[in-house]
């Protein structure tokens, strides 16, 4: 990342006594050069203990960023339509053990017909990558969409491995509430309706025409793609190996579509506004934070009811043929649309919690086992799959505060 100084007067918020070093961790941050903007924000035990935000919403305006920013999280998005999937579960839309082709017939196609909701869920289903070749037309489009992704054919046997379903979950997602939904809402609109307004939070899954663009903080990635070249020991080495040979599972994952491999491309309006459950979530960062602590304390907020609770904080299931992620080539562990703690990737306190990352750096959970809750989100892209230091040291003295407490 290219060094971005800011001044310690820019960072701004509050943190609850015995919190502090969080703070130090986020100025910290900034100093060291590895911020343009950013915001952390914290939960325990239902109240808001960290609310910090700083920097630059805009690098080369000078344009601060304020209490209210909001941020495009790339796949902390997925956890945010994780919840929303949790929610339509409890309300008996569906069930996580039913074969996915019950609820939406044509899905069947191509070797699906026995992929049942949980295996898609997590990543098992083989549904990764897109032939169909795909524009910003159709990416608008969700009837054009739920052709392209009903005809796909598996890349593996369903439930044998997993992969990270990059930007496809988010579709697969949205048409399954489609069809189970009696209102037939898309779960952008259904996440609104049902979570959003309720809670009032600042989440969006396509951004709404009277949210002003100056409110967005611009995504800092100057020659990201010609960066990437001199970071990639930042990467795992059979990721970058596979990323770059054409036709491996990693490479049709990431190639198409292709207007979504140019991260300056998130700053236009144009894709800010449409849905993509999987990558283009736009929030304010406490509300992911406390969306996430209501989970954490048991959805009562929401009615969620126990069963759903208890399936989001069950150990994740192992694959047949094990923890191998075919796409990122690193071991990791998914649940129900989630990430869950691995020895690769170590995120909360126990096995319990479940969240999200997300291109660039950002990160939101939910630790039932401490009812706390976090989210980071920055617009300075770094180049790591899953843990990225910044947010990592700042979730880390987070659960080192509560444990002093």
């Amino acid at each position: 990342m290219f060094k971005f100084k800011i001044n310690k007067s820019m960072i701004h918020g509050s943190v609850e006594p015995g919190f502090e070093e969080v703070k130090e961790e986020f100025i910290n941050n900034f100093e060291k050069g590895e911020e343009v903007g950013a915001a952390f924000s914290a939960y325990y035990k239902g109240k808001k203990v960290v609310d910090l935000w700083g920097g630059y919403r805009d690098a080369k305006t000078k344009d601060p960023w304020k209490e209210d920013t909001l941020v495009l999280v790339f796949s902390t998005t997925k956890g945010i339509s994780g919840l929303a999937c949790a929610l339509a579960h409890s309300k008996g839309y569906f069930e996580y053990d039913e074969k996915v082709s019950k609820y939406w017939p044509k899905f069947a196609q191509n070797d699906k017909d026995n992929i049942t909701v949980r295996q898609l869920l997590s990543h098992k289903a083989g549904l990764c990558a897109i032939d169909e070749p795909l524009d910003i037309d159709k990416l608008g489009d969700p009837d054009k969409m739920k052709i392209a992704i009903e005809t796909q054919k598996p890349l593996w046997e369903p439930g044998k491995m997993h992969g990270y379903h990059g930007i496809t979950l988010g579709w697969y997602e949205s048409e399954l509430i489609r069809k189970t939904d009696p209102q037939h809402r898309t779960i952008g609109q259904f996440f609104r309706d049902e979570i959003a307004k309720p809670l009032g939070l600042e989440i969006y899954i396509g951004l709404p025409d009277d949210v002003p663009d100056h409110r967005i903080a611009n995504l800092y990635s100057p020659f990201y793609k010609f960066r990437m070249i001199f970071n990639t020991d930042k990467y795992p080495k059979p990721f970058v190996k596979a990323f770059m040979k054409k036709g491996t599972i990693t490479n049709r994952t990431f190639s198409n579509p292709k207007v979504l491999q140019t991260a300056k491309n998130y700053n236009t309006r144009e894709l800010r506004k449409i849905e993509l459950p999987a990558a283009n979530g736009i929030v304010q960062v406490r509300d992911v934070a406390k969306l996430y602590s209501i989970f954490a304390s048991g959805g009562k907020e929401l009615n969620i009811k126990t069963e759903t609770m208890n399936a989001l904080m069950k150990p994740a299931a192992v694959p047949d043929l094990g923890t191998l992620d075919q796409v990122l080539q690193i071991n990791l562990r998914y649940s129900l649309g989630f990430l869950k703690p691995s020895v690769d990737f170590h995120f909360g306190t126990d096995e319990k919690a479940f969240g999200t990352s997300g291109t660039g750096g950002s990160f939101g959970c939910a630790d039932p086992n401490t009812q706390s809750s976090y989210c980071y989100a920055m617009n300075n892209l770094g180049f790591y799959i899953v843990a990225d230091p910044r947010e990592k040291i700042l979730a880390d003295t987070f659960f080192k505060c509560i444990k002093n407490l």
